[in-house]
């Protein structure tokens, strides 16, 4: 068998898998009660959780519905870290809730390893990952970063109202992550479909969700054929030619590992700056001390992070069991929300308020437990240039219409539409 061969075949058993599993009714009903009938797709939840996670974190810690076969939402600290630490009772076989519950068959390893991968497997797929992410590759993507940063406000000139969301935040780590994987830089608006198609239709039919998985992985194929032809100094040749165990990688663990990358790396940090920068522009105290103090970014980073943290992952529960209060059967979905224990008041003071100059500041954005973010020194690198060019370039923005600011209705939050008011931008 050819190396062709090889992907070939593994792209058709990566396809199969997506088929596998337990389908439950689509529910698109408005949800009637938050505690028992939740829905983080719901427009609500994806307008403003806070409020929502408040409520239940008073009177109901740990919520339930029975939409997408049955999912539990905790809403405290203590009870978010509990789980997201118990690999012996959750499995992280599918991170990502919807309509279908892949089978226990696929653990350890998952349809997207190392974040779908328990242990043992886990370990060793998240290791060959590292080198990629250390602070010293990521300062090797600075320099880029920032310049491309610049030519994205240099296409702003002329321009009174701009979106924020679609003309800047979402190109920097749709460039970034290409580069890393050695794609085509103008491939962008086609990973801005697959992250949508990913993250935004699972309440779609299974047959559907199929059907747009279907053109990333083949999207992804085509790039790995390429890269057999031509191999290159980048993280896709890596990859093929990594091996785990003796071995090279299984196809579908190369084809799943680049979809995380393509997904995860994009959508978390693009609505990570734009959450900063809708913050920022709704709170102009916050972006006029930052300009006067640009020494102040990195902390203040911290703090935009904790507090509009745009990542909830999900576990499946491995045996029915009683779970602090709660009877969680075998299957169940358990949703973790970082950003619901990052605003907890038992976790951090004026848990509700930004303040830019918080000194203590141990958020769960980048997640807790062994799936903590292997790509957080990237996502951070990025965010801090994004703001830093920004800030340095259009010191003066506001929100052009409150109003027309949309949300992502999926596991990742952040602005999909952002229209600001920026005036003339220097040259």
């Amino acid at each position: 068998m050819t190396v062709d061969d090889r992907f070939g075949q593994g792209l058709e058993e990566a396809r199969k898998n997506r088929l596998l599993g337990t389908y439950s009714e689509i529910v698109t009903d408005p949800v009637s009660d938050w505690a028992t009938d939740f829905s983080h797709v719901d427009p609500a939840y994806a307008a403003d959780p806070y409020a929502i996670q408040d409520d239940l974190r008073q009177r109901c810690p740990i919520a339930h519905t029975e939409r997408f076969g049955g999912v539990w939402l905790p809403t405290r600290y203590e009870d978010v870290a509990a789980i997201a630490y118990d690999t012996d009772r959750f499995s992280s076989r599918s991170i990502i809730i919807s309509n279908v519950k892949p089978p226990p068959e696929l653990a350890p390893v998952g349809a997207a390893p190392p974040i779908s991968s328990d242990p043992p497997f886990h370990h060793d797929a998240r290791k060959l990952l590292l080198p990629a992410f250390t602070k010293t590759a990521v300062s090797r993507q600075e320099a880029a970063t920032r310049a491309f940063c610049h030519e994205l406000i240099d296409a702003m000139q002329g321009q009174d109202v701009v979106d924020a969301a679609r003309d800047y935040a979402q190109h920097i780590p749709m460039r970034v992550i290409a580069d890393m994987l050695g794609f085509p830089p103008e491939d962008g608006p086609r990973f801005r479909v697959f992250v949508e198609n990913a993250l935004e239709s699972v309440n779609r039919p299974p047959e559907e969700r199929f059907e747009r998985f279907t053109q990333l992985s083949d999207y992804l194929v085509v790039q790995i054929q390429d890269h057999l032809a031509n191999p290159r100094d980048d993280l896709t040749t890596y990859l093929i030619n990594a091996e785990l165990h003796g071995r090279k990688l299984d196809p579908t663990h190369v084809v799943g590992t680049m979809t995380l990358l393509l997904i995860a790396g994009i959508d978390t940090t693009w609505s990570a700056i734009g959450a900063s920068l809708w913050h920022l522009a709704k709170t102009p105290a916050d972006r006029e001390r930052l300009v006067a103090e640009p020494g102040l970014l990195p902390t203040a980073m911290e703090e935009l992070l904790r507090a509009y943290a745009p990542v909830t992952m999900a576990r499946l529960v491995k045996e029915d069991m009683s779970w602090n209060g709660v009877d969680m059967r075998a299957d169940d979905w358990v949703l973790l929300s970082f950003p619901a224990a990052n605003r907890d008041p038992a976790q951090f003071e004026q848990a509700n308020e930004v303040v830019i100059d918080r000194e203590v500041n141990r958020h769960a954005a980048f997640g807790l437990g062994i799936h903590r973010c292997v790509g957080s020194h990237l996502a951070r690198m990025e965010l801090r240039v994004a703001l830093e060019v920004w800030l340095e370039r259009v010191p003066e923005f506001t929100l052009a219409d409150p109003a027309a600011v949309t949300w992502a209705a999926s596991q990742v939050r952040g602005p999909r539409t952002l229209p600001l008011r920026i005036g003339a931008v220097p040259g």
